[in-house]
């Protein structure tokens, strides 16, 4: 009976392997198999990807945290441009003010020197016409001296 129900099965494989069910059955199996595999591999892909994904969402919170911070720091130095600019007016006004002084200084300075100049030259030109006249006369004066010999001895 063993060995009827033996050859039954075999019969009935050699049927179905003929008829082509065991190789479609065959096929489906590797095709479910091969689905399996891939889904496995997507899913290990994935894991696999995940701390990267991790990471990239961190660092764009921080970019973006930085952005804010950024923002932040130009607004806040705007704030302190607008409050400082009167000050700054006022300070540019003082300067310009303390240039227009020194610059009225150093030409009265300049004016006080070139009229002190001229006064020395006009002091020295004095004084060289002086020695000039002074010479003239120490020049007549010995001519007078020496001429009143010379006169009467022609006369």
């Amino acid at each position: 009976m063993d060995k009827l129900v033996q050859f039954g099965r075999k019969a009935w494989f050699v049927v179905r392997v003929l008829s082509g069910y065991e190789e479609r059955r065959i096929r489906a199996h590797r095709l479910q198999m091969q689905q399996q595999i891939a889904r496995a591999q997507a899913k290990k892909e994935e894991l696999r990807k995940q701390p990267e994904q991790i990471i990239l969402s961190e660092v764009r919170q921080m970019v973006q945290q930085m952005q804010a911070l950024n923002q932040q720091l130009e607004e806040t130095e705007t704030a302190i441009d607008e409050y400082f600019k009167p000050i700054d007016k006022n300070a540019k006004i003082i300067m310009d003010m303390q240039l227009e002084k020194e610059e009225k200084q150093i030409k009265e300075m300049t004016k006080v020197m070139q009229d002190q100049i001229a006064m020395q030259r006009e002091i020295a030109s004095k004084r060289a016409q002086a020695t000039a006249i002074e010479s003239k006369d120490t020049q007549t004066s010995d001519k007078i001296a020496e001429g009143p010999p010379k006169e009467e001895t022609m006369k």
